[in-house]
């Protein structure tokens, strides 16, 4: 059975650093694009940054500069490490996953397999 669990979230204070990770079982990541989105309350899910097989990535321009995400294949692991760390940063983030053998990842809601998520929150 496909699962994504994520962990690493947690409460910071502005200016802070956090590290997700999303730990994959049940398949393996080398064939698939990932991802990391978000949602704060009361505000719509977006796409945060995705790696595609080879690599590339993409990433939102409210995080570029902060955020990067990496890919451990060995470990079957991808990463999201977030730096200046901002209250509009606060909500669940969740790994999500797509079969993918080409080309790059987008930040569009196509991704048919998700985690549970991991809650965020930035705050003083």
């Amino acid at each position: 059975q496909l699962q994504l669990v994520e962990s690493g979230g947690g409460l910071v204070q502005p200016g802070g650093s956090l590290r997700l990770s999303c730990a994959a079982s049940g398949f393996t990541l080398d064939y698939y694009a990932i991802g990391w989105f978000r949602q704060a309350p009361g505000k719509e899910r977006e796409g945060v940054s995705c790696i595609s097989r080879s690599g590339s990535t993409n990433t939102a321009d409210s995080v570029k500069g902060r955020f990067t995400i990496s890919r451990d294949n060995a470990e079957n692991t991808v990463y999201l490490q977030m730096n200046s760390l901002k209250p509009e940063d606060t909500g669940v983030y969740y790994c999500v996953a797509k079969r993918k053998l080409f080309g790059v990842c987008v930040l569009r809601d196509e991704y048919p397999y998700w985690g549970q998520g991991t809650q965020v929150t930035v705050s003083s």
